[in-house]
């Protein structure tokens, strides 16, 4: 099968590695607009390097689309039309119509559309999502200093989207309610976001989300009937009162898995882990938040723009 990778930045280039490790698998090109990042990549994994992503469109069957968030929805659209199986770095669009139009294109065409949440494969080796029962809270938090990357929209597209997939891995059900404040530092999109969501069985999640913090903070808490459970990604630790077993938090190569669960579904004609549905419903919360918070702005996609994330 015939790979690219759109956006030759920081994430692009590990989706190009973990492509080249794959059996029956080719990258055939990369493309970036930026000369000097071709000229690397092609020269590192000797594959073609195009300024413009439309050159690839009809000549591969895989695409790994890692370019900003704004630009995802109309190259995740032509690569579907094209033929191909997309995977898409999170989030899956920036307006909920996107989304639904991504996934019914998708679903429509038989091609696998699935996303980059790939904290989705940690979690799973714990057992964690594999609960019967539904937490009564969750608690998660997520922050770091200020990169630079990913600011095209806001930290709750850029980073708390990952937490929202886990939340609603684990709590069935719609988000009844959403309350949220954020702080803008460097703008024009929040830096920072505090919130709370409400679903119709009761549960309450509490989500903080910071990309401008003084140092690393990520983790986890489930609050149960019978007791919590408790993971600290910096010290991997998992704390556990229920009685139910939860294995060892082992991060392992999650992306690895990701695009080779991709490449899997593709031959197979599946779902990878991460469906475009689930994908949609995450960035559905994320929307509600920013609006919660009276920092929701516009971010027109503009297809032209491919430059990496990072």
């Amino acid at each position: 099968m015939q790979a690219a990778v759109i956006g030759a930045g920081v994430f692009g280039h590990h989706h190009a590695s973990k492509y080249t490790a794959l059996d029956g698998v080719e990258l055939f090109a990369i493309a970036d607009p930026a000369a000097e990042t071709r000229t690397k990549a092609a020269a590192h994994y000797g594959c073609k390097a195009v300024a413009d992503w439309r050159e690839l469109l009809g000549k591969v069957d895989l695409v790994s689309i890692c370019s900003p968030a704004i630009t995802h929805a109309p190259i995740v659209r032509a690569f579907l039309n094209a033929g191909a199986h997309v995977l898409v770095e999170k989030p899956i669009a920036t307006t909920q119509e996107e989304a639904a139009e991504l996934v019914a294109l998708a679903r429509s065409m038989g091609k696998v559309l699935t996303v980059g949440h790939q904290e989705r494969f940690v979690f799973a080796r714990t057992g964690l999502l594999d609960l019967a029962e539904t937490p009564l809270e969750i608690t998660c938090w997520r922050q770091g200093p200020w990169t630079g990357r990913g600011d095209d929209v806001s930290a709750v597209l850029d980073l708390m989207i990952h937490d929202l997939d886990l939340v609603h891995t684990l709590v069935p059900g719609a988000v009844t309610d959403v309350a949220a404040t954020a702080l803008i530092e460097y703008g024009p999109h929040a830096d920072e976001i505090s919130a709370r969501l409400t679903f119709a069985g009761g549960t309450v999640a509490r989500l903080e989300t910071s990309r401008i913090a003084p140092e690393r903070k990520r983790g986890l808490r489930a609050v149960y009937a019978d007791g919590v459970v408790e993971i600290d990604f910096p010290s991997r630790t998992v704390t556990n009162t229920t009685p139910r077993p939860i294995g060892a938090l082992e991060v392992g190569d999650p992306l690895g898995e990701s695009v080779a669960g991709f490449v899997a579904a593709a031959r197979a004609g599946t779902d990878a882990l991460v469906t475009p549905e689930q994908a949609a419903q995450a960035l559905a919360t994320a929307l509600l938040i920013e609006d919660a918070a009276g920092v929701a702005l516009p971010v027109p996609a503009n297809d032209a723009r491919i430059a990496a994330n990072g």
